[in-house]
């Protein structure tokens, strides 16, 4: 069983599918590891470090060789990959919805493609959740990247010379982002508040130490979907949040919008007639840049200013944070394998439950329901 670790070419991306610590525990499995030179370097990772725990070092289509196991952090491109073995396994981010070409590609090269993303949200698939542990960190970053763009202090000083009033931040969609960004903003002395589509996340927010905004004029919206991800909201519910979001927005130093909705364009959240009732030097992150944004006029890869706001759209974020989004990544991805490993066949071999919701690709076809 050969596992192959190969460097990210996407624009970017700094993380890296594997580290030390995980090529030690696949080999203690029985497995062969194979990293492709400079994969982890950009992590703070030397290609020596990797040698030391056993790891063979090679270029791509030395790595990728007769390999089993292709473990990535996004999917990799067919064609650079065409020296692994007939129906070996792509075990990735793969972005299927966005990248449906590449789908195909796997589909018709016979890999059986795994999309980390798709992992079901259930108690025993946790430390595998590749949406989680990334999430985490880019909730977290951006409450750094908004201190930093802010041009005052977060938490409350009383000097000699008078008080500095808390920063007011306010952070819509609370999953496990929003849920990273309150704990990051509270721990920075920010005055914190927290909005969601899901009723059952105000005592999560309140448990954190953050007042909860929520429309309680409109009953019977729960605003979840199945595996705890949020659903679009009914035209009601929508036009209701508006009303207290822009009131309340107004008075707000920062903002975060971390919304997302599997498969489908971001909400919008932040009209710019929202961001124009903000104060000027006021602060957007948007979390969701990438997938349309939930902020009006916000630009993936750039900071932009409105209306005296300024809006930060950085792409990737968890990849901002290379060392530590690898190392968990990394985990997730040896988490996953090792939890199917069979001794006597020296590999994994997935159950039903599992296999079925992450398996995109497999003989040739494309079969995952979620893009039939």
């Amino acid at each position: 069983m050969k596992i192959a670790i190969i460097k990210e070419l996407a624009e970017g991306e700094r993380r890296v599918a594997g580290t030390p610590e995980t090529v030690k525990k696949f080999k203690a499995l029985g497995a062969e590891v194979a990293v492709e030179a400079g994969a982890g370097l950009t992590a703070d990772i030397a290609d020596q470090d990797y040698a030391a725990m056993g790891a063979a070092l090679g270029d791509r289509a030395a790595t990728v060789a007769g390999a089993d196991i292709i473990l990535g952090v996004q999917g990799p491109d067919p064609a650079s990959i065409a020296g692994a073995k007939p129906g070996a396994w792509i075990v990735a981010g793969l972005n299927p919805f966005a990248e449906r070409a590449r789908v195909d590609a796997y589909a018709a090269a016979g890999y059986e493609a795994l999309a980390m993303e798709f992992m079901p949200r259930i108690t025993r698939a946790q430390s595998m959740d590749i949406l989680s542990s990334q999430s985490n960190l880019a909730g977290y970053k951006a409450v750094l990247d908004a201190a930093h763009e802010y041009g005052r202090a977060f938490p409350m000083m009383m000097t000699a010379a008078g008080t500095i009033s808390p920063a007011r931040a306010f952070v819509m969609g609370v999953g496990v982002a929003g849920l990273q960004a309150i704990a990051t903003a509270k721990r920075l002395g920010a005055q914190v508040s927290a909005t969601d589509v899901r009723s059952a996340t105000k005592e999560q927010i309140e448990s954190l130490g953050a007042k909860a905004i929520f429309v309680e004029s409109v009953a019977g919206i729960e605003g979840e979907g199945k595996g705890g991800y949020a659903t679009e909201m009914s035209e009601e519910y929508r036009k209701a949040q508006a009303e207290l979001v822009s009131s309340h927005i107004a008075r707000q130093d920062i903002v975060i919008t971390t919304a997302l909705i599997p498969g489908k364009p971001a909400p919008r959240l932040i009209t710019d007639a929202q961001i124009a009732s903000m104060k000027p030097g006021s602060v957007i992150v948007d979390l969701a840049v990438e997938q349309g944004g939930n902020v009006e006029g916000a630009v993936a890869g750039q900071v932009v200013e409105r209306h005296g706001v300024k809006i930060v759209g950085h792409k990737n974020v968890p990849s901002r944070l290379a060392a530590d989004a690898s190392a968990l990544f990394a985990r997730n991805l040896y988490n996953f394998l090792s939890a199917f490993w069979n001794k006597d066949q020296n590999a994994p071999v997935l159950d039903e439950e599992i296999g079925n919701a992450i398996r995109i690709t497999q003989g040739g076809k494309v079969v995952s329901e979620r893009l039939l």
